[in-house]
């Protein structure tokens, strides 16, 4: 019997399958976030490393194939650091590293035309036509954009907070929440949580639920936020839609990412938008878990090989 690793490395958190060669799953593990960008070489090493160990665990047995799925190979630099760190650890298996948007995709949409929309504490649209041409807008990272995502949606609301404070911005629930959030009595002590405890996006992104929280309440600045959060992701996919002519015949949109689930709001605003936008669309959920991308892209390499889409 032969086995694979499917790996799905995102920015909270990192998730390893191994499965059989009929794509049954035996084991899972999971680790702490494994984004280059964000933690460097040397802990994505690691992490990558501690997972696939323990998904293998005392099986004794070694995998043929593995896919990994990260933020950041499409990249040149990162492609070449990230392959390295799989030829030190992948036990000289058959690997696959893609960007951690195709094996979301894959997962939700299989080998059919399709889009996922990915909201954690990034954001991210990758899309793949029939012609097996792919196409991708957002995914610049919380500095250059990542627009709508759980940090930005966190940043945003720790804005209204000074602002409210300052007085140059409307009352808002999400002060008091906030405060209590980080166990502080006022605005000014945030600069000390923020800046001086050295607070990383995933802590940021985590504000989320309290802006849904907030917004269910009737907090406007709250619900204006997330208005202005779901039309920037409705923008990064219109772009992929739009560049890949998906719109041409039914395709599949996958809302995939910790912040539909954190913020439902979102996902219900962004489905009515997509259907309104792109009749022939279907906006579902992902299900399966994103690694299980991975596990059949791991499977396809394999039995054969895997046929990857390349960008327009």
């Amino acid at each position: 019997m032969r086995h694979v690793l499917g790996i799905d490395a995102g920015g909270t958190k990192t998730v390893c399958l191994l499965a059989d060669e009929h794509g049954r799953v035996l084991s899972e593990a999971r680790g702490s976030g494994a984004n280059l960008q964000a933690v460097g070489e040397l802990e994505v090493e690691k992490v990558l490393h501690q997972v696939m160990d323990e998904a293998i665990g005392d099986r004794g047995v070694l995998p043929q194939a593995v896919c990994l799925g990260i933020a950041g190979v499409d990249r040149d630099d990162d492609v070449a650091i990230v392959r390295a760190i799989m030829r030190r650890i992948a036990y000289k298996a058959r690997t696959l590293v893609v960007n951690d948007a195709l094996v979301a995709l894959v997962a939700g949409a299989g080998a059919e035309p399709g889009l996922v929309l990915i909201a954690g504490t990034g954001s991210i649209a990758y899309g793949r036509n029939r012609e097996g041409r792919a196409a991708r807008a957002g995914g610049w990272g919380y500095v250059l954009g990542d627009e709508g995502s759980g940090y930005w949606i966190g940043r945003q609301a720790l804005g209204a907070v000074v602002r409210q404070s300052d007085e140059r911005g409307r009352p808002t629930l999400l002060t008091g929440r906030l405060l209590q959030h980080f166990g502080i009595s006022r605005p000014q002590e945030l600069v000390q949580v923020v800046y001086y405890k050295n607070l990383r996006p995933p802590a940021i992104a985590a504000l989320a639920s309290h802006v849904a929280q907030a917004a269910s309440d009737g907090d406007e600045v709250a619900l204006e936020l997330l208005e202005e959060g779901a039309g920037e992701l409705l923008g990064i996919a219109h772009s992929v839609i739009t560049r890949l002519r998906l719109d041409e015949e039914p395709f599949v949109c996958v809302l995939a990412g910790g912040i539909f689930q954190a913020v439902p709001w979102l996902a219900d605003r962004l489905r009515g938008q997509l259907t309104a936008q792109s009749p022939r669309c279907r906006v579902t959920r992902l299900a399966d878990p994103p690694a299980m991308g991975a596990v059949r892209l791991a499977l396809d390499e394999l039995h054969g090989g895997a046929v990857l889409p390349a960008y327009l």
